[in-house]
């Protein structure tokens, strides 16, 4: 039976507008964000300040644009590029349209970080580090317990995952269960619902580097990535080791969830659903689908966020939208699966 992920299996027409169109998306959100928050600023304003600097301004318009809207509109799109891009990889290693980047336990073991850093009162810098040590902590645990099966290591991989991550649910539950319902507890909460609300330089520095690194990582693997969808045994013979590249691989898109659950929370739907569309726009070809992904990723989570922002006078979390989307989308899909 023919892979379902191979490159050769997908009908699909290239199209070549895809990507400028992508790209021109990607040069024009980021700046239309800039002017959407909850501090009344005029676009005036917040172009005279980027174009001109501070001089003949509020006063208040540097530090809302530079120390809050920037970092947050790079945040959120290096947060969806990263997730999209790590959805893809795992979604053909496991050769499963319904993989996401969180297969392995990193969200959940991110959130259990975050929940103990929160509930002994540690500062946001600390709870930020504690989660991407606990997300890659989990992610290394679930590795090592798979690859000690004795059947297939990538059905070993999702059932290790899928205890891990139900044992830190448990754990995160009973966190919430004794903090403080007055003061831990809703931090916790909003924490876990996702939001870009305290994305500051600092944090956004901090999380940069690991997103970028990972993303990078499995551009370099594109056409490795090719191969591993056709089999083991298919990639040996073309010269390839494939446990390798899957380990490499495995960390690189870890390090890409670890980093953006750290900055802005659970943030789910992402890596699951814009990896379906992307394949379906462009083809199963990493080569061409890993940037397709990339941006349509960082658009839709930037656009996610202007409407976290925007939509109601107290801020929605954006992992409540995600899931608003995500879920229908997901709906239509097998529905029109079904009539096919």
């Amino acid at each position: 039976m023919k892979p379902a992920f191979t490159p050769a299996a997908t009908s699909v027409k290239k199209r070549r507008w895809l990507l400028p169109v992508l790209l021109t998306l990607s040069l024009i959100l980021p700046l239309i964000s800039l002017n959407i928050g909850f501090y009344g600023l005029s676009a005036q304003q917040v172009w005279g300040y980027l174009l001109h600097g501070a001089a003949d301004v509020d006063p208040n318009v540097p530090i809302i644009v530079r120390n809050i809207r920037i970092p947050r509109v790079i945040a959120a799109f290096a947060i969806g590029a990263g997730l999209a891009v790590a959805g893809a990889a795992f979604q053909g290693m496991f050769k499963n349209p319904l993989v996401s980047p969180d297969i392995l336990g990193v969200s959940q073991g991110a959130g259990l970080g975050a929940c103990v850093a929160l509930i002994l009162g540690w500062s946001s810098a600390a709870v930020q580090v504690n989660a991407f040590i606990f997300g890659i902590c989990t992610v290394f645990l679930t590795y090592f317990v798979g690859s000690r099966a004795r059947f297939g290591q990538e059905v070993s991989l999702v059932l290790a995952g899928t205890m891990l991550r139900e044992l830190a649910n448990a754990a995160i539950t009973v966190i919430k269960y004794v903090a403080d319902p007055n003061d831990v507890l809703p931090a916790i909460t909003y924490w876990l619902m996702g939001s870009l609300s305290k994305v500051d330089t600092a944090s956004l520095l901090f999380s940069l580097a690991p997103i970028c690194l990972g993303t990078l990582l499995l551009f370099l693997l594109r056409w490795r990535l090719n191969l591993l969808t056709l089999g083991d045994e298919e990639a040996m013979a073309l010269g390839i080791h494939p446990r390798r590249i899957r380990l490499v691989a495995v960390l690189a898109a870890t390090i890409i969830s670890a980093g953006a659950v750290c900055l802005g929370g659970l943030i789910g739907w992402v890596g699951l659903m814009i990896p379906h569309l992307a394949r379906g726009l462009i083809g199963a070809d990493y080569r061409r689908m890993l940037p397709v992904a990339a941006l349509m990723g960082g658009c839709f989570l930037l656009l996610m966020d202007d409407l976290a922002r925007s939509l109601l006078v107290l801020e929605i979390p954006i992992g409540v939208l995600t899931a608003c989307f995500g879920a229908p989308f997901f709906i239509m899909l097998i529905i029109h699966r079904g009539r096919s």
